[in-house]
């Protein structure tokens, strides 16, 4: 081979091959970013609960109170 092209071919497959570290570098990011994304929703979801008009509390007090008189009977 002309002038090292072997040790330059090794040394690019060697180079673009990540070693275990890194994977588990960019699997941890990945995991990070999708918890944030589900911490995100979820908080909307919980501000958008919280600042409704909604009479559910009255609706669930009313179905618990439904479902503790059948079980007492």
């Amino acid at each position: 081979m002309p002038f090292g092209f072997d040790t330059r071919v090794l040394a690019l497959v060697r180079a673009s091959s990540p070693n275990g570290s890194a994977i588990i570098a960019l699997f941890a990011q990945r995991a990070a970013m999708i918890a944030l994304a589900v911490i995100a929703l979820a908080s909307v979801g919980v501000y958008r609960a919280s600042t409704s008009n909604d009479d559910l509390p009255a609706e669930y007090a009313m179905a618990d109170n439904a479902i503790q008189s059948s079980l007492g009977e």
